[in-house]
């Protein structure tokens, strides 16, 4: 009889084994998300990772004024203290009021202690042009900030940059000026699988290839990346390949991955919308006229930039003080010379 129940279950359980049911596991999806979003998942996962980490500024909870330096100084002295501030400005624009704090104390502090005084600060907000805010309210502070030795300066363009950024500026343990875009806050892009874990993070001072070309090195920041791709697409169809760089950082600037680009290209132009005089576009100019990359070019390196004017108010003049995609490909087939 027994040796009967073992003939029964023997088969039974074989059968068992070949009806578990066995679930296929498939890696998470890329999922749309703003820019806005994507920065207040960052600072949330930041939050809840250290308890260190706190936010203040003008348009944090409650609206009660607007005291920049008052915000900025606080913010410094609780970096100081051991915290991990996060300190927002209204607009970047605003931040003037408070360059003192930014610069002779959090930025020059590690330094002048030898090393024995961290700031582990993030100053962030709208940063450049927005629409229909004129002349003190649209100014890019890409070059201000990123002539400062002490301050890193990451300047991110789409939801992944933005996320990624934020989260390895809270996690640093010098000052980092965060240079957001109004105009991106409310724009979707996908955030593909990787960005969507809590220990995701982009290295500061690594640029991003956003699209690969053999023609020409196209490098921008922030929102001209997005009309840097639009122009790409349009010259595609011509039979002129853009290689678009996404700086991400503009301190410390990764030097390298243009150059890499440049050897490749033979022809670079820069896109910025500040102002042309000292900004990102020379400095980069500058570098690859100093380093390895400049014997590899075949025509002078150009520069698109904002109008050198305080910005208009009026639409069409507003328009004709930023950089447009036809000013990008107008600038490329001057380089090629087509």
């Amino acid at each position: 009889m027994a040796a009967v129940a073992g003939l029964v279950r023997g088969p039974l359980r074989q059968a068992s084994g070949l009806l578990k049911r066995r679930f296929h596991r498939s890696a998470p999806a890329a999922v749309q998300l703003t820019v806005r979003e994507a920065i207040n998942q960052g600072m949330d996962e930041e939050l809840e990772r250290d308890e260190k980490v706190f936010l203040l500024g003008e348009e944090v909870a409650q609206y009660d004024g607007a005291y920049k330096m008052g915000f900025a100084g606080i913010a410094v002295g609780a970096a100081m203290a051991g915290l991990r501030p996060i300190c927002e400005f209204m607009t970047f624009n605003f931040s003037m009021q408070a360059i003192d704090q930014v610069i002779n104390s959090a930025a020059k502090t590690y330094y002048m202690s030898a090393g024995l005084q961290p700031v582990p600060i993030v100053f962030r907000g709208p940063n450049g042009a927005s629409a229909g805010v004129a002349a003190q309210h649209s100014q890019c502070f890409a070059a201000w900030y990123g002539h400062c030795p002490g301050l890193k300066v990451v300047s991110p363009w789409n939801s992944e940059d933005a996320k990624g950024l934020i989260k390895s500026a809270v996690r640093d343990n010098n000052p980092v000026v965060m240079l957001e875009n109004e105009l991106m806050y409310g724009v979707a892009f996908e955030l593909p699988a990787e960005a969507q874990s809590k220990d995701f993070l982009i290295p500061i001072g690594k640029a991003k290839i956003e699209r690969q070309g053999t023609h020409i090195t196209v490098v921008a920041h922030s929102r001209p990346v997005g009309h840097c791709l639009e122009a790409a697409a349009v010259l595609s169809k011509e039979g002129i390949e853009c290689e678009v760089i996404n700086l991400r950082t503009i301190r410390p600037m990764d030097i390298e991955a243009i150059e890499a680009s440049v050897m490749k290209t033979n022809h670079l132009v820069t896109v910025e919308g500040g102002w042309p005089q000292f900004g990102v576009g020379a400095e980069i100019c500058a570098r690859i006229m100093e380093g390895p990359a400049f014997n590899f070019l075949d025509a002078p390196a150009v520069r698109v930039t904002g109008a050198d004017v305080p910005m208009p108010y009026a639409k069409i003049l507003e328009d004709n003080s930023i950089p447009q995609v036809k000013d990008i490909i107008f600038a490329v087939k001057k380089t090629l010379n087509v």
